[in-house]
């Protein structure tokens, strides 16, 4: 599997990265002609989208509430922590576009300080769902940055050859994606300009560590065996931290992350008692 990932990885060009930076700038556009700029004007020229988006997706709080947490990396890089025994390679990857992912979303919410949902509209005319956020940090959505980087790896380590299961396949990626993106819409804590950005930033995200690791591997010893009590260690911690999460809020999703620590902590030792 691990043969596989780098062959399908290193066909990664660089010119893949040309289609969302174009979409970047046709969306600069649009708020330029629009002179959406401003906070003010950027959040009223899509309230009625937010709104109409908002009120359908907040009809299913269980489902949006468990899909939003996917954005916080600790539950959705859980779900993925088996790649590092079958294909590390995946990993090298995920630990660059994480990292590139965190450095472009924090300066982006500090630049922009476009306000969130709560505290700009009026509080009667959307739903909040959980953790009511009231400040300037609104753009880009960190939740969509985290999620589309993390998938856009997976989309082009795992992709099928064949040209139907490949279609199937984007297909998958892309609208679950989405659907874990606009969950940040359906709880009311982005606006959706914010999700649609992140989602093009974590794209690229995903897309840079990919070409980043393939000329600098700092992570290559990642599949050596030698290693494997670090991220025992690691694991174990994680599990606390989720246990901790389940403590506060019992969602389903928490034991999905939860049982994948398990289980790849089980086969990490066992692997490494048996070396």
């Amino acid at each position: 599997m691990n043969e596989t990932a780098i062959s399908i990885l290193n066909k990664v060009k660089y010119t893949y990265l040309f289609l969302p930076l174009l979409l970047l700038a046709l969306i600069a556009s649009y708020l330029y002609v629009y002179d959406a700029w401003s906070a003010e004007h950027y959040v009223s020229i899509q309230k009625e989208a937010f709104t109409y988006f908002n009120l359908r997706l907040s009809k299913f709080p269980g489902l949006m509430y468990n899909l939003t947490q996917l954005g916080d990396a600790l539950i959705i890089l859980s779900l993925c922590t088996a790649l590092i025994i079958y294909a590390p390679k995946i990993w090298e990857c995920l630990i660059w576009a994480s990292l590139i992912s965190a450095l472009l979303c924090s300066p982006f919410k500090w630049l922009f300080k476009i306000p969130r949902p709560a505290a700009i509209l009026e509080k009667d005319s959307f739903v909040i769902i959980g953790k009511v956020y009231i400040g300037n940090n609104s753009l880009p959505s960190g939740h969509a940055i985290t999620v589309f980087t993390v998938l856009t790896v997976l989309l082009w380590a795992l992709m099928p050859k064949n040209m139907t299961k490949r279609i199937t396949w984007i297909t998958l990626i892309i609208g679950m994606g989405s659907l874990f993106s606009l969950s940040r819409v359906g709880v009311g804590a982005h606006h959706l300009l914010d999700v649609l950005i992140g989602s093009i930033i974590g794209y690229i995200s995903g897309i840079s560590g990919i070409l980043i690791n393939r000329n600098l591997p700092l992570w290559a010893w990642i599949g050596n065996k030698k290693y494997y009590p670090f991220f025992i260690t690691l694991f174990i911690i994680c599990s606390v931290i989720v246990m901790r999460k389940i403590w506060y809020d019992n969602l389903p999703v928490f034991y999905f992350s939860l049982i994948s620590l398990f289980i790849t902590t089980y086969i990490i030792t066992r692997n490494y008692v048996k070396k």
